[in-house]
């Protein structure tokens, strides 16, 4: 997608994405909260192609920068503008979604994108909001015959300047609600949604616990299963990722489960091992036609220098819990690219999750060889309509790619990473090249490069960088620190440049 002009969240780096947000009443024209939101989730054409109709922001007074609740105003008018004048001209348009239909397992899924167990797909309120909004399916909160009680609170979180949340860690368990609760909760959802997608997470104490879980989970509608080895809030006793750290129990667990039911199962794994490929393979064995990865990273988000208590704290104690969010998605995508890497796990699917947040993120998991993904906690943060730009942003990457379906799109980018650096060219270098117009001159690739780099950069009488191309490695810290993106890749040469 090469528009013109690429907004982002800088752009609007204010919004505090409201509920029945005072931008939209304040215009009573346009939805200008829909229209931000897309933006805010990387999916700048479906913002413009919104526009399409009558455009009454030219001569506007802008009422709906009055309204806004942020504490600094967002140039709303000055967003729609460039969305109008210079990303709509190349937009084309959408006609329907059904490049993304897919299946998992065989089983039909109308789009790729589930909630993934935990609090937001934990009561049937909870997924037909969903389902209604647009969600392919739910895997459902995980269910066990064992009681859970809560500790509060119960989140914690690393934000961002703007206050968005990067990195999300939790100490929550399973499902407060009885089995006889929760396959109540199945039947009317498939009852009442019977085109979507019902995944069913367990967690058994033995294997007659797993089997029986699997096959009353059938019973009342559950389109699969999903077997929960890898919760780091259940690891005692034998539960949660400690099963998911041993092969044998996995294999185990996964036969003992697949005897109870004829539906698909998938075994969740735990990122909280050096490789989930062992692991992988056992459930293989055992059985199981698909995998999900990642869970959550066993954490400690720091500590309070004045109670000495980590967070979140729980009567002067905390504990070691799972984090999540977009912060872990490297890790995430790293493992999901190992078990596509491996031969025999070719045939399973692959239900990806960790850190999925926009329609960008969720390509990348499928790139990399997953059939379907799975959101929790962007879903925390923002809501269930963020399901919108996931779809739209997604359909439309596939239709200017030429792609029918994300089956043509699974797995590409598998041949172009690779787990060990020596296989890279290192015979050339990328220099960078600085856009005089951009830079403002405030000589931060100038800092970095001299205290991290390799001293090739040095500023001019009008403080504009000069590139010493001796000197210079082409490593490009100098790009990712320019608060303005005004140094880019230029072109390749040979080394040593002569």
């Amino acid at each position: 997608m090469h528009y013109s002009t690429l907004l982002g969240r800088k752009d609007m780096i204010g919004c505090v994405l409201c509920k029945d947000a005072p931008c939209t009443a304040a215009c009573g024209k346009l939805d200008a909260a829909e229209i931000l939101r897309s933006i805010w989730f990387d999916n700048e054409a479906s913002a413009a192609e919104k526009l399409s109709g009558d455009f009454p922001c030219r001569e506007c007074p802008a009422p709906c920068e009055s309204a806004c609740l942020a504490p600094a105003k967002v140039g709303i008018r000055s967003l729609m503008l460039r969305l109008h004048d210079e990303v709509l001209p190349e937009v084309e348009p959408l006609s329907d979604e059904d490049r993304l239909k897919t299946d998992l397992c065989g089983v039909p899924l109308e789009n790729p994108f589930l909630l993934s167990s935990s609090v937001v797909a934990s009561t049937y309120d909870m997924c037909a909001r969903a389902f209604d909004a647009g969600w392919g399916g739910a895997c459902f909160k995980t269910i066990c015959n064992f009681e859970i009680h809560e500790a509060s609170p119960r989140f914690s979180a690393v934000k961002g300047d703007n206050g968005t949340i990067i990195g999300f860690k939790n100490i929550e368990q399973l499902s407060d609600h009885s089995v006889a609760e929760n396959m109540k909760i199945f039947r009317d959802l498939k009852k009442n949604y019977p085109n979507k997608f019902i995944l069913a997470s367990i967690m058994g104490q033995n294997e007659r616990e797993w089997a029986d879980l699997a096959r009353q989970c059938e019973e009342n509608g559950a389109d699969a299963i999903e077997l929960n080895f890898s919760c780091p809030n259940m690891a005692s006793d034998g539960l949660g990722s400690d099963i998911g750290q041993i092969p044998e129990l996995v294999e185990r667990y996964t036969a003992a489960a697949k005897s109870g039911c004829s539906i698909p199962v998938l075994a969740k794994l735990t990122p909280n091992v050096q490789s989930l490929v062992p692991a992988a393979l056992a459930a293989k064995r055992g059985g199981a036609d698909g995998l999900a990865a990642i869970n959550t990273i066993k954490s400690i988000l720091g500590e309070n220098l004045h109670t000495y208590v980590s967070a979140p704290a729980v009567h002067g104690m905390s504990a070691v819990g799972g984090y999540s969010g977009n912060a872990v998605k490297p890790i995430a995508l790293r493992m999901i690219a190992e078990l596509g890497w491996e031969e025999e796990l070719k045939p399973l699917h692959i239900s990806g999750m960790g850190g999925i947040e926009t329609w960008q993120d969720a390509m990348e998991y499928i790139l990399l060889g997953c059939g379907s993904v799975q959101v929790t906690t962007a879903v925390m943060q923002y809501g269930y309509r963020i399901i919108d730009d996931l779809k739209s942003g997604m359909n439309r990457y596939l239709l200017e790619k030429g792609f029918n379906s994300i089956r043509d799109a699974r797995g590409l980018g598998l041949s172009t990473v690779n787990a060990s650096t020596d296989v890279l060219e290192r015979g050339t270098v990328v220099y960078p090249r600085f856009q005089r117009d951009g830079c403002i001159g405030c000589g931060r690739c100038v800092i970095s490069c001299a205290d991290g780099g390799h001293q090739a950069i040095s500023m001019d009488r009008d403080r504009k960088p000069v590139l010493n191309l001796r000197n210079c490695v082409g490593c490009h810290l100098c790009v990712l620190v320019c608060p303005t993106d005004s140094i880019l890749p230029y072109n390749r040469r040979r080394t040593p440049l002569v």
